[in-house]
């Protein structure tokens, strides 16, 4: 037989079956009424796009050269719709980049940006808010990828400042709009290049703290998405020279470290780039002598490849050099780097330590000549510094807009939390009350039962004993004719002991029934059949009399407000009744039988039991 437990549960899931069906055909109603033509991004587009122009766009984060040959081919039949014009312009811009070609489209790309942000329904950047107006999932991707690659056409054209912006807006439409879940390896990459580019654009303008933090958060992408280990490597090694940059030495070592230990090709520029790193580190630290680190470098400049990685060598070499003011040995070396380097950075720091060597060696005509080649990049770092406080502030209310949807959605899972635990405890308090009624009613029907068993059990019980005393009430009658002395006479025959008389045997064996227990949760009305009549009531007290005469009178005599009602109690409390067999067998109610033991303990003054008292009242 099933457990209850299980009954329970089918009792509730069958009631929830209909509700369950209908609320199943619902959901695919509503997925039929509001499905789109899906793209490789795992979102529906809001128009069809050109199945050329998704291939394309697929083959791009693969193999750009081969995606440009592509999309030139057909770029005039793929861009039959707006929608795909202007598809076909983001992919153009995008593939010029990644094949490293100028933004030639920037009139068509603006137009593009604007295009997608109807769609979308885009408030002006760094607002704190985006007004969807169609499909959010749909155009978002697209949208923040014309808002990217626009950001690195202002930066190829030097408008620093802008390019931040477009970047920007970008983290913002994907960090607000792009879940977890929908982060596809492609989506985690762009947001990943989105913060490198931030990470570079800050570091070029010497504002290290703000780049080490988008570094930062582009490691996070790249981790998410788990990117080859060397592109790992060059985060860290960036994030690491930030901190070198700023003198804290042990936070650079750690990522340097980090970096190197991920590195398996032993032979690539950014592991040799960062060697180079940790050697520059442990002479600034002090933990390695001049002399060692000078030999260090010039080991790792034979195994140089190129023109740059052998100047990045020689300006390290120059730059212990001048440090440890051994002036003639770092002029060969910065004046070579800015002799032949097309790197700025290169040549304007070989400049600068240039113009000190040769001031301190009395070449000021030499000195003069660095000098003017600094001269126009004083004036950009005069120039700079206008951009810097715009680039700072940018950054400030992008972190501001950023703990606002923080906060936002923390309170959003507290929110879905709490419903959630409501919900649960709602549905646990349904479930348990339904078990419940379950139960009840399980146990009602089944007491039901019981009692109508019993019920039946006692009329044959009742039918069997009234028969007994019918038959036991023939017998006396027949013995009364055929005796002349009245039932009172004490000199009658007895028996032995008042236990063995006829009625009180009679009266032992049907309230001792092992079969038919007399119960006292049943009323003593329903035992009515096997109850004392006037006849046995008589027999009853004729046969105490034969026994306890002396006993009977001397109790009248001490306490005449006894009554026959009292003295038929004592009897049946001589034979070692209880108040419940008493009560069945004069059919007085329980409580009536209670109130009478106490009337007698008090008359008899002893709290003892009634028969107790009776059989010591004997012995005295």
């Amino acid at each position: 037989m099933p457990h209850p437990l299980w009954n329970g549960l089918f009792f509730i899931f069958a009631g929830m079956k209909r509700l369950g069906l209908i609320g199943g055909l619902m959901v695919l109603l509503l997925a039929a009424c509001t499905s789109h033509s899906e793209t490789r991004h795992g979102t529906s587009l809001p128009y069809a796009s050109s199945p050329e122009l998704a291939a394309i766009d697929s083959l791009m984060w693969r193999q750009p050269d081969s995606a440009l040959t592509c999309l030139l081919t057909c770029f005039d039949t793929c861009s039959a719709t707006e929608y795909n014009r202007h598809y076909a312009n983001l992919l153009f811009a995008e593939l010029l980049y990644k094949n490293d070609y100028e933004q030639t489209n920037r009139e068509e790309l603006q137009r593009t940006v604007a295009y997608f942000d109807s769609l979308v329904g885009q408030t002006p950047p760094l607002k704190r808010g985006w007004r969807i107006k169609k499909n959010p999932s749909a155009t978002t991707f697209l949208t923040a990828r014309s808002h990217y690659i626009n950001g690195v056409g202002y930066y190829e054209n030097g408008s620093a400042v802008e390019a931040c912006k477009e970047y920007l807006t970008t983290l913002e439409m994907m960090e607000e709009y792009v879940s977890e879940k929908e982060l596809a390896a492609q989506k985690t990459k762009f947001i990943a290049l989105t913060y490198t580019h931030l990470s570079s654009l800050f570091s070029d303008f010497y504002l290290h703290e703000q780049s080490v933090y988008f570094g930062k958060k582009a490691l996070e992408y790249y981790q998410k998405q788990e990117t080859p280990f060397w592109h790992q490597a060059w985060v860290l090694n960036e994030i690491g020279s930030q901190f070198d940059i700023m003198e804290q030495f042990d936070s650079a070592t750690c990522y340097y470290q980090n970096a190197i230990n991920i590195l398996d090709d032993t032979i690539s520029l950014t592991y040799k780039d960062i060697v180079g790193h940790l050697i520059c580190l442990e002479y600034k630290k002090g933990t390695c002598q001049a002399e060692t680190t000078i030999n260090k470098l010039h080991q790792l400049l034979l195994s140089s490849d190129s023109d740059r990685e052998s100047q990045t060598r020689f300006i390290n070499i120059g730059e212990i050099y001048y440090h440890e003011h051994e002036y003639d040995s770092a002029w060969v070396y910065l004046n070579r780097v800015f002799q032949t380097t097309s790197v700025v950075g290169f040549k304007k720091q070989a400049a600068e330590w240039l113009v000190e060597i040769c001031k301190s060696q009395g070449k000021y005509t030499e000195a003069h000549k660095f000098a003017d080649f600094l001269v126009p990049y004083a004036n950009v770092e005069e120039n700079q510094s206008t951009i810097k406080s715009q680039l700072t502030e940018l950054n400030k209310a992008f972190g501001l807009a950023q703990q606002e949807r923080e906060q936002k959605k923390e309170m959003q899972r507290h929110r879905n939390h709490s419903i959630a635990v409501v919900v649960g405890w709602f549905l646990i308090t349904i479930i348990i009350f339904v078990l419940l009624y379950y139960f009840h009613k399980q146990h009602k029907q089944h007491l039901e039962e019981q009692i109508e068993a019993e019920r039946q059990a006692h009329k044959i019980q009742q039918a069997a004993l009234a028969g007994r005393f019918k038959q036991s009430n023939r017998a006396q009658k027949e013995q009364l004719k055929h005796n002349e002395k009245p039932v009172f006479n004490l000199k009658q025959p007895k028996a032995n002991t008042y236990e063995e008389e006829p009625i009180c045997q009679l009266i032992i064996s049907v309230c001792n029934d092992g079969k038919n227990v007399i119960k006292s949760t049943v009323s003593p009305s329903a035992y009515a059949s096997i109850a004392l009549t006037d006849a046995q009531k008589a027999e009853l007290k004729s046969a105490a009399f034969a026994h306890y005469a002396s006993l009977i009178e001397m109790l009248g005599q001490q306490h005449p407000e006894l009554k026959e009602k009292d003295f038929m109690y004592c009897y049946l409390c001589l034979l070692g009744l209880d108040n419940m067999q008493i009560a069945v067998m004069l059919q007085h109610s329980l409580s009536t039988i209670w109130d009478r033991e106490k009337r007698l303990k008090k008359v008899l003054g002893s709290e003892d039991r009634v028969a107790v008292t009776l059989h010591s009242l004997m012995a005295n």
